[in-house]
């Protein structure tokens, strides 16, 4: 059985290098948010990321043939409508994919 100490130690060790390599990042990139670029950056960079998820989830939908965008289109609407409604992004999020699971298993399976 090994002594008290080495256990300690055994346990100390990996600890602090998880805190370091998770303190790491924070630690890097603090003097970067004195930058007006980054400042730049976190401005703009959210409605630019839901213009590529916008894009990227709607890349697929076959507009030539309506019945089979139907389903998601639908849940595209009520996404916006309930977004607009409330304010609540996890609730629109939700919603939508509830519509739109909804949708394409019932009304629109293939």
């Amino acid at each position: 059985m090994p002594d008290t100490r080495y256990l300690l130690l055994a346990v100390a060790v990996p600890a602090a290098i998880t805190w370091a390599l998770r303190a790491l990042p924070f630690t890097v990139l603090a003097p970067l948010r004195a930058s007006a670029i980054v400042r730049y950056l976190s401005a703009r960079m959210p409605a630019g990321v839901m213009v590529i998820l916008f894009v990227y989830c709607l890349r697929d939908v076959p507009l030539s043939r309506p019945h089979a965008a139907a389903a998601p289109l639908a849940a595209l609407a009520v996404t916006v409508a309930l977004h607009l409604w409330r304010r609540n992004a996890l609730l629109s999020i939700a919603g939508g994919t509830a519509v739109s699971v909804a949708l394409a298993s019932t009304l629109f399976a293939p």
